[in-house]
C-alpha cells in the first residue's frame, strides 16, 4: 500500500513538473514577443496582450504547436515593422519553425540569434531593407524555404550554403551581392534566383538547369542558361571612354556661313521654339481638364477592362500597369486582427460563393488555414469616391448585426474587399435549403418561429445603424434573404453586402423586375432608405410564408410576394401565406399575424407610408414581449386548471 502511494505521488509531481515546464516555455515566449513588440515599432496594432494564456489564442500572427506549450510560426507581414530587430527577441523563440516578416521596412544586419533556432524551417525577409553580408555560414541544417530578396544585402555568397541540404526554395533576388556562385550540389532545391545582383564568373553545373530568370540582371554572370563563358577569366568591365566634342569649326568655315543663311538658321530656331511653347502649354490645359473632371472616366474604364467578377479564382494576374508598389496596399481597418497581405491573398486557394450585380464573393483559404471572403468588385466609382464608401463601410460595420468590412483593396486592375467568413451560411440556405414540394423537406430541421424572429429583429436593428450612422442618404440597396448571414445557433443575424450600390454604375433596371425593389427603385432607379424598408417587408414576407421574393427562372414562382399575399389576405385565408412548417409550432399565430402586419406596412406602395427603421425595431421587440407574455399566461393558465381548486369547490 505504501508503495502504492509512493507511484501515485511520484506520478503527481512529474505531471506538475511538466505543466510548470510547459507554462514557463510558453511564458518566455510571450515575454520575448512582448519585448520584440515594444522594441520595433509598428503600424498595425498587434493585439499582443499582457497575458500569457492567450498567446496561443488570439495574438496576431502567432501560431503554437499541437500541445499549446510553445510558439512555433510567427507570421507578421505588412505591419508596418520599421527598424532592427533587436537580440534576444524572437531568437528566444527556441521552438520556432516558420517567420515570415517580409514586407516591412526592417533594417540593420540580420540577428545573429536567429540563427541558432534549431528547429527553423522557414525563414522570409522579402521585401524589407536588410544589409550586411548573407548569414548562411550559420543557418541551421532543417531550413527548407529561403527568401531574402528584395533587400540591400552584400558580399557574396558563401560555399557554406552547400551545408543546407534540405533546402528546396532560394530567392536572393534584388540584392546587391557580388562575386561567384558557389557549387550547390543541393537534392532538393526546387526554386532558385540570383536575379539582378552584382555576380560575377561561370553558373556552377548543378545550377544550369534552372531557367535564364533565375539569373538574370548580373551581366558578367555567364554560362548555361545564359550566354556562353570566353574561355577564359572572367572578363573585367570595358573603361568608358569619354564621349570625344566634335572639331570646332575653323575661322575659313564661318566666314563660309552667309548672312542670309544666318538669319534662316535664326527664323528655324524661333518658329521651333514657339511650336514647343504651345505644345506644352496645350498638354498642361488637357492635363488640368483632366484632373478636375476627376478619376471616374478612367477608373470606369480599367474596371471594365479588368477579368474582375468573370473568373472563378483569386489570383489571376494583373494588368501590365499596377506597380508593385501599389500592388502591396491591401488597407486594413482598426481592430482587425488579420496578419496577411495581398501576395498571401491572391495565392489562397478560393471557391466561388456567388456572383451578382456587384461582382463575385470568393472563400479564400490562405496558407496558415486563415478563412475569409473576398469580393471582387466590378465597373465600380473613382478611387477617391470608392475611399471615401469604404470609411463609411467600415465605421458602421461595428454594429453586431453588421457583417464587418475587415479590409479593401484599390487598384486600376482591381477592387477587393475583404470579410469574415461565417460558416453557418445565409438567411435564405436556412428557410429555402432542403425544401420538399411543399412542406419540410426529408431530413430538414424547420427554422423555429423563435428564431425566426431574432433574425428578423437582428437584422432590423443593424439597418437601423446603417440608416442612422452612414447619414440621411446613406442605404443598404441591396437588402435579400442570401444577404442575411446567420450566426452557428442560427438565432441572429448579420447584415452583409451593404453600401455597395452607391460604388456601382447598375444598369437601368428593368421595368418587370420585383423582388425585393420597391416600386419607385425600379422606376427611377435610385436607392434610398425608404426603399431599404421596402426590401426589409419583403424578407419578412420571405420569412412568414418561406417563398422565394426572386423568381428562378424555369419554375413556376412568385414574382410579386407583396401582391400575392395582399390577395390571400383580402379573400381572409389569412393562414395560408403561413410557412407550413410553422403551423407544428403552438401559440405562434397571434405573433404570425403581428409580424404580417408590420411586412405590410413596411411594403406600402407610398414611400412616405413606410415605418422608419427605428420605428420597425421597437413594433418588433413588442412583438418579442408579447410571445413572452402569451407563453407565459399560456404556461399559467395550464397550471391552474390542473393544480389549483376555485372557491365554489371549497368545503
Amino acid at each position: 500500500m505504501d508503495r502504492r502511494v509512493f507511484f501515485v505521488a511520484l506520478i503527481y509531481v512529474l505531471f506538475n513538473m511538466v505543466l510548470e515546464s510547459t507554462s514557463s516555455d510558453l511564458n518566455s515566449d510571450g515575454e520575448a514577443l512582448l519585448a520584440f513588440s515594444d522594441a520595433v515599432p509598428h503600424s498595425r496594432n498587434l493585439n499582443w496582450k499582457n497575458s500569457p494564456s492567450s498567446v496561443c489564442s488570439s495574438w496576431v500572427g502567432v501560431t503554437c504547436g499541437a500541445d499549446q506549450s510553445r510558439v512555433v510560426a510567427l507570421r507578421i507581414p505588412a505591419v508596418g515593422l520599421v527598424g532592427r530587430i533587436p537580440l534576444g527577441t524572437i531568437g528566444k523563440l527556441d521552438a520556432l519553425q516558420f517567420l515570415s516578416i517580409r514586407n516591412n521596412l526592417l533594417s540593420g544586419d540580420f540577428p545573429s540569434d536567429l540563427l541558432s533556432i534549431p528547429s527553423l524551417q522557414l525563414l522570409n525577409l522579402q521585401n524589407n531593407n536588410f544589409s550586411g553580408n548573407l548569414p548562411f555560414t550559420s543557418f541551421p541544417s532543417s531550413l527548407t524555404i529561403i527568401d531574402f530578396s528584395f533587400n540591400s544585402f552584400t558580399g557574396g555568397i558563401p560555399p557554406a550554403i552547400q551545408n543546407l541540404t534540405k533546402l528546396r526554395f532560394l530567392n536572393v533576388q534584388n540584392n546587391s551581392l557580388s562575386g561567384p556562385i558557389p557549387e550547390m550540389n543541393l537534392p532538393k532545391l526546387r526554386s532558385f534566383n540570383v536575379s539582378n545582383n552584382n555576380l560575377t564568373g561561370p553558373i556552377p553545373a548543378s545550377l544550369q538547369s534552372f531557367t535564364t530568370g533565375s539569373f538574370l540582371g548580373n551581366s558578367l554572370l555567364c554560362g548555361p542558361p545564359l550566354a556562353p563563358c570566353s574561355g577564359g577569366p572572367a572578363p573585367s568591365p570595358l573603361p568608358q571612354t569619354p564621349p570625344q566634342k566634335p572639331p570646332s569649326p575653323t575661322l575659313n568655315s564661318e566666314k563660309k556661313i552667309s548672312t542670309g543663311m544666318t538669319i534662316a538658321i535664326a527664323a528655324g530656331i524661333l518658329t521651333f521654339l514657339l511650336i514647343a511653347a504651345l505644345t506644352v502649354l496645350l498638354c498642361l490645359l488637357k492635363n488640368r481638364g483632366k484632373k478636375e473632371d476627376g478619376d471616374m472616366a478612367v477608373e470606369s474604364k480599367a474596371a471594365k477592362s479588368s477579368n474582375c467578377g468573370k473568373g472563378e479564382k483569386l489570383t489571376e494576374q494583373y494588368g501590365s500597369g499596377a506597380q508593385e508598389a501599389e500592388r502591396n496596399k491591401l488597407v486594413f481597418f482598426d481592430g482587425c486582427s488579420y496578419n496577411f497581405d495581398l501576395e498571401d491573398l491572391l495565392r489562397a486557394s478560393a471557391e466561388v460563393l456567388g456572383k451578382g450585380s456587384c461582382g463575385t464573393a470568393y472563400k479564400a483559404v490562405l496558407e496558415d488555414g486563415t478563412i475569409v471572403v473576398v469580393k471582387r468588385l466590378k465597373d465600380v466609382v473613382g478611387k477617391k469616391d470608392f475611399e471615401q464608401q469604404m470609411d463609411i463601410i467600415g465605421k458602421v460595420g461595428q454594429h453586431p448585426n453588421i457583417h464587418p468590412l475587415r479590409a479593401y483593396y484599390y487598384s486600376k486592375d482591381e477592387k477587393l474587399m475583404v470579410f469574415d467568413y461565417l460558416p453557418a451560411g445565409s438567411f435564405s440556405s436556412a428557410l429555402h435549403g432542403n425544401r420538399g414540394g411543399g412542406g419540410g423537406g426529408g431530413g430538414r430541421t424547420p427554422l423555429k418561429w423563435e428564431n425566426r424572429v431574432k433574425i428578423a429583429l437582428g437584422v432590423a436593428k443593424g439597418l437601423e445603424c446603417i440608416h442612422s450612422e452612414g447619414g440621411s442618404k446613406f442605404s443598404h440597396g441591396n437588402i435579400k434573404s442570401s444577404n442575411i448571414l446567420l450566426n452557428q445557433e442560427m438565432d441572429d443575424a448579420l447584415v452583409s453586402d451593404f453600401g455597395l450600390a452607391q460604388l456601382m454604375n447598375f444598369p437601368a433596371l428593368p421595368s418587370n423586375m420585383v423582388g425585393y425593389r420597391a416600386p419607385e427603385l425600379i422606376e427611377t432607379g435610385k436607392f434610398s432608405q425608404k426603399s431599404d424598408v421596402y426590401s426589409f417587408g419583403v424578407l419578412l414576407l420571405e420569412l412568414l410564408t418561406a417563398k422565394n421574393a426572386l423568381h428562378s427562372p424555369g419554375a413556376d414562382e412568385i414574382l410579386d410576394l407583396p401582391k400575392w399575399v395582399q390577395s390571400v389576405v383580402r379573400e381572409e385565408w389569412t393562414a395560408e401565406v403561413f410557412d407550413s412548417e410553422l403551423m407544428s409550432f403552438s401559440h405562434v399565430e397571434e405573433e404570425m399575424v403581428l409580424m404580417l402586419q408590420i411586412a405590410m406596412a413596411c411594403v406600402a406602395k407610398s414611400p412616405d407610408q413606410r415605418p422608419k427603421m427605428k420605428d420597425v425595431v421597437s413594433l418588433i421587440v413588442e412583438l418579442r414581449h408579447s410571445d413572452s407574455e402569451t407563453r407565459l399566461s399560456s404556461d399559467d393558465k395550464s397550471n391552474k386548471d390542473s393544480n389549483v381548486t376555485t372557491p365554489q369547490e371549497e368545503p
